[in-house]
């Protein structure tokens, strides 16, 4: 009988740095994963590293249904920033599972959805007339409380095996999508919400443009190669630019306030929105992927456009608090 061939070996992940071994990942139970969250086969795309012109229709058709939320119905722009949470959290907890980590994806997913819903909604309830930011974060903290509590109800159905990791994962993921993708919401809710939403967006997608400007052209010191080999100073350099740039002219024609309040909204959302990228790659490190899905064409999942919101957000709305009267 003929020795039967090896398989081909699997191509190597672009992502992983320089001699690494993409680790291999046990058996998910209970079947494989939603033909979104799959991984496709790893794409050359040169140096640019993703699909420019799916990237650039899927960033134009979200960022026109965002600003028309913005313009037309402010409620629409806390419904399309829920359910990206919530399609967050599938995604996370899909990928967990291929480490036998099973978070409670129900509890959590509702959860999401409540805490970036109520808290807006609260300044429209009659008990709550008056409500400011600081009454909606307490309507937040309630909604993550009682989140978490049903999540941890929840896992007690599967015994003590593996009941700390799961547990732990939920709460991680309690702690990382809902909690800090809630202060977008918060971001709209009162005087001057448009303004702000719109200074946030803008001050991110100005340094992660800035970023993927300056890496390509100029980028030649990696910041972190292990976590992120394309990752460089001269493209953070480029974060910072246009970042400021756009959270200036945020300051004096959106916020209506001095310059200077750009000068410290920048350069602080660009160092969060950076750490948001690496947590995001360290944890598709350690599960063995390349994107969080397949779900956004030429971004790959929610969480991989997301990554750096998340983390901005509640700098964003802190600063704001802070510094814009009436913000």
């Amino acid at each position: 009988m003929a020795a039967q061939a090896n398989p081909p070996e699997r191509p190597e992940d672009p992502a992983q740095g320089p001699g690494e071994q993409r680790p291999r990942l046990p058996p998910r139970p209970g079947g494989d994963l939603p033909i979104w969250a799959t991984e496709r086969p790893p794409v050359d795309y040169g140096r640019v590293g993703r699909d420019l012109r799916a990237a650039t229709i899927t960033g134009v058709l979200l960022g026109g249904a965002i600003v028309a939320s913005l313009i037309f119905f402010k409620f629409g722009f806390i419904l399309i920033m829920a359910a990206l949470l919530v399609l967050a959290t599938i995604e996370l907890g899909h990928n967990f599972a291929r480490r036998n980590i099973k978070v409670a994806s129900v509890p959590v997913a509702i959860g999401t959805g409540a805490a970036v819903i109520v808290p807006y909604l609260a300044q429209y309830i009659p008990s709550l007339d008056g409500v400011d930011d600081l009454g909606r974060n307490a309507v937040l903290l309630g909604i993550l409380a009682l989140t978490t509590i049903a999540a941890l109800a929840w896992r007690m159905r599967g015994g003590s095996q593996g009941f700390l990791s799961d547990a732990s994962a939920s709460l991680f993921l309690i702690a990382y999508v809902p909690l800090l993708g809630s202060f977008a919401s918060l971001l709209l809710a009162g005087d001057r919400g448009t303004a702000r939403v719109v200074t946030y967006i803008l001050v991110v997608v100005g340094s992660d443009l800035g970023g993927y400007v300056a890496g390509v052209l100029f980028g030649r010191h990696p910041m972190a190669p292990v976590i992120s080999p394309k990752k460089s100073w001269e493209g953070f350099a480029g974060s910072v630019v246009f970042a400021t740039a756009a959270a200036i002219l945020m300051s004096i024609f959106g916020l209506k306030v001095g310059w200077w309040v750009g000068v410290i909204l920048g350069p602080l959302l660009v160092l969060v929105a950076t750490v948001g990228d690496l947590v995001e790659s360290l944890i598709k490190r350690d599960l063995g992927i390349k994107d969080m899905s397949s779900f956004l064409p030429g971004h790959g999942g929610v969480m991989d456009r997301l990554d750096s919101m998340l983390l901005a957000a509640p700098m964003a709305w802190l600063i704001m608090y802070l510094l814009v009267p009436g913000g």
